[in-house]
C-alpha cells in the first residue's frame, strides 16, 4: 500500500529522500475496511488522517432529524479526517465509513505533526493540501448559497467524475442538499440535452 503513497508524491512533483520517505511511510497503519466499517464515529475523538488508497469513505453529519448531510467523499488518492478533532483532541461531530470495500493508510497526529516538523518538503505540501481545501470548501459554500441545483450536480460531476456509477443517488442527493427526487429530475434534463 505504500507504493500508492510514493506514487501519489511523485504525482504531485513532491521529491523526497528515500530515507525521509521511508521515514514517513513507516509512521502509516495500514487499514483494510468493509464496505460500511467506521473509521469514526460521531463523540469519538478522531485519531487518524487516512490516506485513500483504494475504494471510497465518506465523512457526514447526522442532523437532530435523522438526515445525513454528506460534507467530503474521499476516492482513491485523497485524505480524509475531520481536522477540527484530529488536531484538538476534542469529540468529532461526524462519522467516516467506508461506501466500498477499502485500503487506508492512517496516520496520528504526533506521527503526523513529528514528520512535518522534520521534512520541510511535507509540511510544504501539506499547507498546500489544506489550503486547496480551505478554498473548496469556501467554492463549496457559495456554490450551495448561490448556484442552481443543476449547477451544484455539474460542478459535483468535474469534481467526481466516476462517481454516478460508484455512490447511490441519496448520498449524491445527500452531497448536493436536495432531495433524491430533485437529483433524478435534473440527471434527466442533463442526459436529454447531451
Amino acid at each position: 500500500m505504500k507504493e500508492a503513497l510514493q506514487t501519489y508524491l511523485q504525482e504531485r512533483k513532491v521529491i523526497l529522500t528515500e530515507e525521509q520517505f521511508n521515514h514517513w511511510s513507516s509512521l502509516f497503519i495500514p487499514k483494510k475496511m468493509k464496505k460500511g466499517e467506521f473509521l469514526l464515529n460521531e463523540g469519538e475523538v478522531c485519531k487518524y488522517t487516512a490516506f485513500v488508497v483504494k475504494g471510497c469513505l465518506r465523512l457526514y453529519t447526522i442532523d437532530n432529524k435523522g438526515k445525513e448531510h454528506i460534507m467530503q467523499f474521499a476516492p482513491e488518492n485523497w485524505w480524509i479526517s475531520d481536522m477540527d478533532s484530529f488536531a484538538k483532541g476534542t469529540p468529532s461531530v461526524y462519522f467516516i465509513d467506508a461506501l466500498e470495500g477499502s485500503e487506508v493508510l492512517l496516520i496520528d497526529f504526533p506521527s503526523q505533526d513529528k514528520s512535518l516538523n522534520q521534512i520541510p518538503k511535507l509540511a510544504l505540501f501539506f499547507q498546500q493540501l489544506m489550503q486547496n481545501r480551505q478554498t473548496a470548501s469556501q467554492k463549496r459554500i457559495i456554490f450551495s448559497m448561490s448556484a442552481s441545483a443543476e449547477d451544484r450536480y455539474l460542478d459535483f460531476l468535474k469534481t467526481y467524475p466516476s462517481f454516478t456509477q460508484r455512490v447511490p443517488q441519496h448520498m449524491i442527493a445527500s452531497y448536493l442538499g436536495i432531495t433524491p427526487e430533485s437529483l433524478s429530475r435534473i440527471r434527466k434534463q442533463v442526459v436529454t440535452r447531451k
